[in-house]
């Protein structure tokens, strides 16, 4: 009939009557005919399985219809340092920021909302931040964006922990999630690890005025990670700059023959100079070693051209050496000839012998002493 609209509310739904665009009551599940001719009714229809109740007239139902909020309405109101946690039917859904009012549909699900005080805990409760940290995403993903900040330390680090600017604790290894309302938060992870910091490239003149250029390599761990933030802006820049400063004033004051004479004191000279500087500010030095001292193509000439020659002297001598050895042991071997006739006949048989391999047919006249005296003649002289 012209004028009478049909509403059903089914029973996981409730009606809201706005007249005039005023809200006046709340329909129950059931079937309405409602007579408007004039079309000034409207029906707003809600699912109340979804609890979370959004309008524009939410102020003046809390405030105007106290009735109708009391019976229909189960209101949260939240102070400037509260958070809510949310629970739908038992199960963690939502947080909600601080001064916050928010209205849920009594009904079939049940609310229930934990409270907690901001003002001057900063952390999400411990038993919360595993249902937290791991709900970013899904039907709670956006609320939980907005209000939290989660945090994972890995092992072997340390979170340092800011408050609107201010270094507030240290965390340990750890999952941690942080209230994001009302503050600036930030967590800075610093490797307790042990490091490697390459410094190379060094160019640097020696004592006797040569170019070298070198590349040093240091192993460090931060030791105080709060010491180390506190005092340096840069913790690996201040690092390098000591390393730099260290490594030219040694190679300064020393010549190019003791560099190269003895590069492990370069080492030890070099650490002892940056190990207690950097102490003061929480880093551990713990070794520093020169990889690379590079000469310039001109010194490297002249090096190897000494080197060639000290390698040939040294062959020399031994050369001499060896001929003045087989020198001796040939005077001996004659002066023990000179002393005994076996001896000195042993050798001409063995003299014999070796020419003899070489003669493919030898004739003999005079028996073996027409040999002896035609082929080897060693001995003395006869008077």
């Amino acid at each position: 009939m012209f004028g009478i609209k049909r509403i059903v509310i089914a029973q996981h739904e409730r009606g809201l009557y706005l007249k005039n665009r005023s809200i006046e009551k709340v329909l129950s599940p059931g079937v309405y005919r409602i007579v408007d001719p004039f079309g000034r009714v409207n029906i707003e229809v809600y699912d109340i399985s979804n609890a979370e109740f959004k309008h524009v007239s939410e102020d003046f139902i809390v405030k105007e219809k106290k009735e109708l909020c009391e019976k229909y309405f189960q209101v949260i109101e939240l102070g400037d340092f509260e958070a809510g946690y949310v629970y739908m039917d038992g199960k963690l859904t939502a947080v909600l920021a601080p001064a916050t009012r928010q209205l849920y549909w009594r009904g079939p699900v049940e609310i229930k909302v934990e409270v907690q005080n901001i003002e001057k805990e900063y952390e999400v409760a411990r038993d919360k931040v595993p249902l937290l940290a791991n709900a970013r995403t899904g039907k709670m993903g956006r609320g939980v964006i907005d209000a939290i900040l989660p945090v994972e330390v890995a092992a072997q680090h340390v979170g340092l922990l800011f408050i609107d600017g201010d270094l507030v604790k240290t965390l340990g290894a750890g999952i941690y999630v942080f209230w994001k309302f009302n503050r600036k938060i930030v967590v800075e992870h610093i490797d307790t690890r042990l490091q490697s910091m390459e410094v190379s490239g060094q160019e640097i003149l020696t004592k006797d005025k040569v170019s070298l250029r070198v590349n040093l390599s240091a192993a460090y761990k931060i030791a105080d990670p709060v010491k180390a933030r506190s005092t340096l802006v840069n913790m690996t820049d201040f690092l390098y700059r000591e390393l730099q400063f260290a490594i030219r004033e040694a190679i300064g004051v020393r010549s190019l023959d003791v560099l190269l004479v003895n590069k492990g004191e370069l080492d030890a000279v070099i650490f002892e100079s940056v190990k207690d500087k950097v102490a003061e500010h929480g880093i551990n030095v713990q070794s520093v070693g020169v990889k690379d001292i590079i000469l310039p193509g001109d010194m490297k000439d002249i090096l190897n051209q000494v080197v060639e020659v000290e390698k040939a002297a040294q062959a020399n001598v031994i050369k001499r050496r060896e001929e003045t050895a087989a020198t001796r042991s040939l005077l001996n071997t004659a002066r023990l000839m000179s002393d005994n006739p076996i001896l000195l006949r042993l050798k001409e048989l063995e003299s014999l012998e070796k020419i003899t391999e070489k003669i493919d047919r030898l004739t003999v006249f005079g028996g073996l002493d027409g040999v002896m005296q035609e082929v080897v003649k060693i001995g003395v002289k006869q008077g």
